[in-house]
């Protein structure tokens, strides 16, 4: 069923060298405030007119909504993930991982049980719900391990967030144990369906990213299924669109386990994708451009990914290697001055109820530390985590049991393709990237910077921006 619309109050996150959103002289302005160690704020305002005001009812109604949207999310206290909101300032860091608790406790919990087939509901178009069985619990895990990963890899080790990241890595582990075993009731289907290589790729992509946590530490038998797993997928023919990197990601992770590996494969998705190539850091999915968030979702990650592994095995991979980082540089570029002032994106495209998954680019830019010039690292810490707020706490996006539903902002199942189920919506954890970047990482620790569109729409001056040809 369709949520009811409400009307939303988008926030302003405001910053003490940054000048907030003017008001009437009559009006008075309501806030709920998030702040972090850094003075970053969120501020929640809802303008209200003088009591004397003709329209004070409707306002006083617009004040209940807003306040009810901001307490949607409902996050527990950080690293107490059955307990009440805690009223403690919180840092951006501290939000992201309550908001990582929120998401992925009930993925990981159950896999950790091999329960995640009993209990993760199948939404899904109508008469979609059976084929989406076959596939959404592979989307879930290899979704969602494949954001988490550089935390899991290499986030700190004592305190609170070490005793979360350990338990996280406890049942990411028991969770591709319990998947890959052809005896585990939550055992999961490999080559049988064309959408498991997708999410083959996606789990690949996860143990590229955190080798030490999510490959050596596995034990042997668990090892051997995980391989087997991969091989099965060979089966699959893939479209001629993004679809080759999945088949190329696959032979990424065989590579990366020591076993035979087809580089014809990566070759023909390295090279197709140096064909489409349409200029200013943007491929086409396949021959044609599209208007949606592909290049992002996968493309220039997953050829980033490819070429850490393996440019070292081809001189026309290595020469590629440099220029792909640029082209993808560019993108997180654009990706960052397409976040409005109030942390709305263009909804523009298909698979829109991946959310904040849109911006796996500019995350995986950040956690590689690769930020062009005039694109700072606070500026994107404070655009992602806007971006995250806002979406997050619409109302509907989670079910009564925490599962996340289809939608964009809320619960809005019409704008899902008869390919989204309910595990699809877990690649928005790629915006989590920089989370494997230190707490100390001037991601984390610099003071909060507005992002482009925030200080240009406030008057600021700003460089002007230009295309690249590479």
């Amino acid at each position: 069923m369709r949520m009811p619309k409400e009307r939303i109050n988008p926030g302003c996150f405001s910053e003490s060298s940054l000048s907030p959103p003017p008001t009437c002289e009559t009006e008075k302005a309501t806030r709920h405030d998030y702040r972090s160690s850094d003075g970053y704020t969120r501020d929640v305002m809802t303008s209200l007119k003088s009591p004397n005001s003709s329209t004070g009812a409707n306002r006083r109604n617009f004040l209940k909504q807003t306040l009810a949207a901001t307490a949607a999310l409902s996050l527990p206290a950080y690293g107490q993930s059955d307990t009440a909101a805690t009223a403690s300032p919180l840092s951006d860091r501290e939000f992201w991982l309550l908001l990582v608790e929120k998401i992925a406790n009930p993925v990981l919990k159950a896999l950790g049980q091999r329960q995640l087939k009993e209990k993760m509901p199948v939404e899904a178009k109508p008469g979609q719900e059976q084929s989406r069985r076959e596939c959404t619990y592979l989307e879930a895990m290899g979704r969602l391990l494949s954001g988490l990963a550089p935390w899991l890899e290499s986030g700190p080790a004592a305190g609170k967030e070490g005793s979360l990241r350990q338990r996280y890595c406890d049942l990411a582990r028991a969770g591709i144990a319990s998947g890959t075993d052809p005896a585990s009731p939550d055992y999961m289907n490999f080559g049988t369906t064309s959408q498991s290589l997708v999410d083959t790729a996606f789990l690949v992509l996860a143990i590229c990213r955190a080798p030490t946590e999510l490959w050596t530490k596995l034990d042997h038998r668990t090892k051997e299924n995980l391989i087997a797993a991969l091989k099965a997928t060979r089966t699959v023919l893939p479209g001629a669109n993004n679809w080759l990197l999945f088949s190329a990601m696959v032979e990424i992770g065989l590579n990366l386990m020591g076993e035979p590996w087809d580089a014809m494969r990566v070759d023909y998705a390295v090279r197709q994708h140096e064909d489409w190539f349409l200029g200013d850091g943007t491929y086409g999915d396949g021959p044609h451009f599209h208007w949606d968030y592909y290049n992002s979702f996968v493309i220039h990650p997953m050829l980033l990914q490819i070429m850490d592994h393996v440019s070292d095995r081809s001189a026309t991979w290595k020469s590629l290697r440099p220029i792909m980082l640029e082209r993808s540089q560019r993108y997180a570029v654009i990706q960052e001055r397409m976040i409005s002032p109030e942390g709305t994106f263009p909804a523009v495209g298909r698979s829109l109820s991946y959310r904040f998954g849109a911006f796996h680019l500019l995350a995986d830019i950040s956690l590689r530390n690769q930020l062009p010039t005039g694109l700072s690292p606070e500026q994107v810490r404070c655009a992602l985590t806007t971006v995250m707020r806002r979406m997050t706490e619409a109302p509907g996006t989670f079910d009564s049991n925490g599962w996340l539903t289809i939608g964009f902002a809320g619960h809005q199942p019409g704008i899902g393709e008869p390919y989204i189920s309910t595990g699809s919506c877990y690649l928005c954890s790629a915006a989590w990237l920089p989370l494997g970047l230190p707490p100390e990482h001037v991601f984390w620790s610099g003071k909060a910077r507005p992002w482009t569109a925030r200080a240009l729409w406030s008057g600021a001056d700003i460089q002007t921006d230009h295309a690249i040809d590479v």
